[in-house]
């Protein structure tokens, strides 16, 4: 459908890609990837027509529709969100405009036999045609039922779209994309502005989406459902895999190794070709063989390997100082701003050691809890309050305004920084990956990801016992949220999270407050069954604003109907006995950690190093053996309720 062919950019001295030739067929879903800068946002402006190359071209069939979305756009103003998103619709008001311009045009003629009048005849049966093609259901149900899958309220959908913030008018662009059924999609991070349920709801219409798309996406989990094929973008060249991401990452470390290997096999036969022309370079007797070594090696074909830049965030979080039981806890909790409520009522308790995510639509109050939580806001009614000796590290989504755009990279650490953590803030900055000149740039150049960056750095200046984080992966590429997942598991204090990236909440959180209609509700488990129990709500909802405009498929009336049945059968447990049962499962995982700890140092007691600190050994053992106790106790107190 597509061809890209001998393609290369440059800017100056610099190639940002060389020589890159690939084809997009009909039904390909490709994942586009690789670090930021490597050019995947250039690519899709090169399809587009809004940028050129430097040389080679790109093929576009004619007739072929495409649609992009890009990061940043502009929007429109002056008209509600229901009647922007019926601009998707124009073509189908054009031909409906023509085919009442042809009928009245044929109810004014009398000339039926006439060469004029057949014409007129084959066209609005064209034009018909073309109608039936394009509309299925109402264009107004259409559009209603994909901005409310993107996350809108029924009731929203009236307001002007100057009312809303640049995340939802991304979602109103992003809806008239999609409903205009382009040929070919071409999207450039769009989750970044979307809630988890508006990202399933996408996830599921891209699948079911009839014609090619090209994504862009740090979200692992969106690119391996949705795609399945990956075109990596590394040092200006190209990879072609047909897998989905994750396949395509066990293909690459193979490639790699195997390019290794090669590269390696062939440098030793160099290398012993070379010494043997040196050796007997001036034997008279070996020089036709000298001559011929000489000759092979200049028409040898060399190996390259392609070198991969392997710097990555290494994070590993201070060691959390102890605090008591009951982290935080907000009773009857009502917050706002001026006269505005934006939730009431709400109960939340995090307990010491527990990894909470806060999830639901933007503008339900996630950030507005964590204000809370840092006294940045007082509440309007009820209570909130942090427990005894609860030290908070806080990272805020908007480091835009929070950090200094005049200070330098290092003077942002060593401006907070106090005692002997001085000495060591070089290493924590090159940890986050400024290194050499990258530590004396202003913070006014730094990148959206390089303000994350150094705003989680800060993070490691003290020993916190409570992590409060509002969005920490926005910027961050797919191998650096994996590094951030990987210390958060390894944490030992108390993590309160806004997120909405399933794939790194997935395995992560072990409770979920959500945010929604201006309520608070604990759901305890991990995000993967939140989704679940969220799915049958979700249809309820849309299917009660749409049931009187159009009749749902058989497909969608299964679907509700065997997630109604799951619901059924799941309803006999009751609320407060899965609440038992997951604070069971908790507890069970938190002793098994105490008693591994417990055993190591046990190790260590029983035969000494002269290195080896037994005093403090023996403090944290007994201060573990409390702590177990106190577990157990509480285990065996819920099982029992349980067997009751």
């Amino acid at each position: 459908m597509i061809s890209i062919n001998s393609l290369t950019v440059a800017y100056g001295g610099f190639t940002l890609l060389d020589d890159i030739n690939f084809h997009i067929s009909e039904n390909d879903r490709i994942g586009l990837v690789g670090k930021n800068g490597a050019g995947k946002s250039t690519i899709l402006k090169l399809i587009c027509g809004l940028q050129s190359p430097t040389s080679g071209k790109i093929a576009v069939p004619s007739g072929v529709r495409i649609g992009y979305l890009p990061q940043i756009m502009e929007h429109h103003r002056g008209k509600s969100v229901i009647d922007e998103a019926m601009e998707a619709f124009s073509a189908i008001f054009d031909a409906e405009a023509e085919l009442e311009r042809i009928t009245v045009q044929l109810s004014e003629r009398e000339d039926y036999e006439s060469k004029e009048y057949h014409d007129l005849i084959v066209h609005l049966n064209e034009v018909n045609d073309r109608l039936s093609m394009m509309k299925s259901d109402s264009p107004k149900v259409q559009a209603e039922r994909t901005l409310m899958g993107l996350g809108f309220k029924y009731e929203e959908l009236s307001r002007p779209t100057e009312t809303f913030s640049q995340g939802w008018n991304m979602r109103i662009e992003l809806a008239k994309i999609l409903l205009a059924k382009p040929d070919v999609l071409l999207l450039d991070e769009p989750t970044n502005h979307l809630d988890i349920e508006s990202i399933e709801w996408l996830e599921g219409y891209l699948k079911d989406y009839r014609g090619s798309m090209v994504l862009i996406s740090h979200d692992r989990k969106f690119l391996d459902n949705v795609t399945n094929r990956t075109v990596e973008i590394m040092l200006g060249h190209i990879h072609d895999y047909k897998v989905p991401y994750s396949k395509y990452l066990e293909l690459r470390k193979e490639r790699i190794a195997q390019q290794m290997a090669a590269y390696e096999n062939q440098q030793r036969m160099i290398e012993k070709t070379e010494e043997f022309i040196e050796k007997f370079r001036y034997k008279p007797t070996k020089s036709n063989q000298v001559q011929s070594r000489v000759k092979a090696l200049e028409k040898l074909e060399r190996i390259e390997v392609d070198v991969e830049d392997r710097s990555a965030m290494t994070v590993k979080f201070p060691p959390a100082p102890r605090s008591g039981d009951v982290v935080f806890k907000a009773t009857g909790l009502k917050v706002g701003y001026g006269e505005k409520v934006v939730f009431s009522d709400a109960d939340i308790e995090v307990r010491r050691g527990e990894k909470v995510a806060l999830v639901g639509r933007n503008g339900e109050g996630k950030t507005t809890l964590m204000r809370v939580i840092m006294r940045e806001l007082d509440p309007m009614g009820g209570e909130a309050k942090t427990g005894y000796n609860v030290n908070i590290g806080y990272y805020a989504q908007n480091q835009e305004d929070i950090l200094d755009k005049e200070d330098t990279v290092f003077g942002t650490l060593d401006r907070i920084a106090v005692g002997d953590i001085r000495l060591k803030l070089r290493d924590i900055l090159a940890a986050f990956l400024f290194k050499g000149e990258d530590i004396d740039k202003k913070v006014a150049v730094l990148s959206g990801g390089e303000r994350a960056r150094l705003a989680m750095a800060k993070l490691m200046l003290k020993p916190y016992n409570l992590l409060a984080l509002d969005e920490p992966t926005n910027h961050m590429d797919t191998r650096s949220k994996d590094i951030l997942k990987q210390a958060l598991q390894k944490y030992d204090g108390t993590l309160i999270i806004v997120s909405h990236d399933r794939d790194f909440l997935d395995g992560l959180v072990d409770k979920l407050y959500e945010f929604r209609d201006g309520k608070v509700r604990e759901h305890l488990g991990g995000v993967a069954e939140f989704l679940e129990r969220r799915k049958l709500e979700s249809l309820n909802e849309l299917e009660r604003h749409l049931a009187q405009e159009t009749k749902p498929s058989v497909q969608e009336v299964a679907k509700k109907e065997a997630a109604q049945q799951e619901y059924q059968a799941k309803k006999f447990i009751s609320k407060e006995e899965r609440k038992i049962r997951n604070r069971i499962s908790f507890l069970e995982k938190g002793i098994a950690e105490i008693e591994t700890k417990m055993k190591d140092i046990e190790a260590v007691l029983s035969d000494p190093k002269p290195g080896d600190d037994v005093m403090e050994l023996t403090r944290s053992y007994l201060e573990l053996k409390r702590e177990l106790d106190f577990k157990t106790d509480e285990w065996a107190e819920l099982c029992e309720k349980v067997e009751d």
